[in-house]
């Protein structure tokens, strides 16, 4: 079948999550990039960029309508991730497929315990205040976040959200609003410094996986509002979790991912 019309159901189910809960998209969209429909990683860590991207505006967007965007941080967030995306692409270019995929699934345990421990604590469905913020812990948390993105060409949601609400104190439903104003902006200069230094991608895939994901997306972020607080995180660390499992067991038995 052709992998165009493969990627159109695959982008429904990204942006479903991207909506639902705030990121976790480009770890589903870079190992359906390399291992369903065929492409390299180091492309695939670029398409993933564009196709969150896109997501996580839609999906910032609806959410900013219902006032539950917290801008100060976000955006002040944002500024150093930016800097940390440029440094985590020449880290992108100098690593080898398997040892990308590799430090990968690590990141992905600890994603995937932090938000399970947060859903544990957490009670009711208020999307509540913005919290008041350290300056300092805003710029350590987007450094961090902002080399993640450019390293693994994700859009960094899967770590935006337990660090948000662990960290900072937010209620799931802001963390998940305020993650995809960060994811957009990130991805959007990881992208940038991508393609800056000679990144390629498969356009027509691209488009088609994009377009499919930002319709997930949407529809992911209203539906986002009916479902328990508690059962979005809980569902959201199982995915990554099962994900990163599987990321491991195919690098280290099966040969890892496909290099043409």
């Amino acid at each position: 079948m052709d992998p165009v019309v493969i990627a159109i159901p695959m982008g429904i189910v990204i942006g479903l999550i991207v909506g639902a809960v705030g990121g976790g998209g480009a770890i589903l969209a870079l190992p359906i990039l390399v291992y369903v429909l065929g492409e390299p990683v180091g492309p695939a860590s670029t398409a993933s960029l564009i196709v969150v991207a896109i997501a996580a505006s839609i999906g910032a967007g609806t959410l900013a309508l219902r006032g539950q965007v917290c801008w100060r941080i976000a955006l002040t967030f944002f500024a150093p991730a930016a800097v940390g995306s440029v440094l985590g692409t020449i880290g992108n270019h100098a690593a080898s497929d398997e040892l990308l995929i590799l430090a990968f699934v690590p990141v992905m345990f600890v994603a995937a315990a932090a938000t399970w421990q947060r859903a544990r604590h957490t009670h009711g469905d208020d999307a509540g205040e913005c919290p008041a913020a350290d300056p300092s812990q805003i710029v350590v948390a987007g450094l961090g976040v902002g080399a993640l993105t450019g390293f693994f060409g994700v859009g960094g949601g899967f770590m935006i959200v337990p660090v948000l609400t662990l960290w900072l104190g937010f209620s799931f439903r802001r963390a998940v609003a305020t993650s995809l104003v960060i994811i957009t902006l990130t991805g959007l200069v990881a992208l940038a410094s991508h393609l800056a230094i000679g990144a390629s991608i498969n356009v027509s895939l691209t488009i088609a996986l994009a377009v499919s994901t930002a319709l997930g997306a949407l529809v992911g972020s209203l539906l986002a509002q009916r479902v328990p607080q508690a059962a979005l995180g809980r569902g959201f660390a199982l995915v990554v979790g099962l994900l990163g499992v599987f990321l491991l067991l195919d690098t280290l038995l099966l040969g890892g991912p496909p290099s043409g």
